[in-house]
């Protein structure tokens, strides 16, 4: 499906380009695909030289849930002492949180396809091969503690979202009726993995320069505004494009 795209990806940018084929859910369960792709680009980039590729200029890149993977990997490389660091990310509409599905991109955007509000939240709790029963509960967000929804406050607040994408009757969902079980249940959409704009500021500091690509007509929208917003907040250079007649898929 992406062999077109990369092909053009890669003529029009002169670079070597490398697409990962990992391997996918249900039969391969989270978090599968993420180590697939990290195995993936740290073995690139003690070979990169092979290819005639610095590995001092190697960009992660994905869109949709590979998005949500680049996002982990670029993270989860911050760590390694033992390689360059990398040079960029490129994050095209990605899903970036698991916590907040009441933002004003998830309530504009609820029933535009293809990525329907309760869809997005089914593939979830699929990729995680969880019930699909608890998918109302998740919704209204009752698998976050007090703790952490105070302590995520900070960084989903929709007073970070610039007021021009807010519709106009657009308001904040009220606490949340906590269930434990569901805590427990799932716990792995919490995960950084899962959800990287859930990373510790002394992770999200430490990261390249970034290229953000969001759609209007997205309920995934808010999800980049508020990650280009923690990443400038720590002084990460941000090149945002933002498609005003996009939506999801559009690449």
């Amino acid at each position: 499906a992406y062999e077109r795209t990369c092909r053009y990806f890669t003529k029009k940018s002169n670079s070597v380009f490398v697409s990962v084929g990992y391997r996918l859910a249900p039969e391969y369960p989270f978090p599968t695909q993420f180590e697939d792709c990290l195995a993936a680009t740290v073995h690139f980039m003690r070979i990169a030289e092979d290819y005639g590729v610095d590995p001092a200029r190697i960009i992660t890149c994905g869109d949709s849930s590979g998005g949500t993977i680049a996002a982990a990997v670029t993270q989860e490389m911050t760590n390694r002492k033992d390689l360059p660091k990398l040079r960029a990310q490129i994050l095209i509409y990605p899903f970036l949180q698991a916590v907040s599905f009441n933002l004003p991109s998830y309530e504009q955007n609820r029933g535009v396809p293809v990525l329907l509000k309760k869809r997005t939240v089914a593939l979830g709790l699929k990729y995680l091969n969880k019930d699909l029963s608890f998918l109302d509960e998740v919704l209204k967000s009752a698998h976050i503690p007090r703790d952490l929804e105070l302590k995520y406050k900070e960084w989903l607040n929709p007073d970070n979202i610039p007021e021009d994408f807010k519709p106009k009757d657009y308001q904040q969902r009220k606490e949340n009726q906590f269930s434990e079980d569901l805590y427990r249940l799932a716990k792995p959409l919490l995960e950084p993995f899962f959800s990287p704009l859930l990373a510790e500021d002394t992770v999200i500091a430490q990261l390249p320069e970034t290229f953000i690509l969001s759609c209007e007509f997205d309920v995934l929208r808010d999800d980049a505004l508020l990650y280009k917003k923690r990443l400038e907040d720590h002084g990460i250079k941000v090149t945002w494009c933002h498609l005003e007649q996009g939506f999801h898929g559009i690449i």
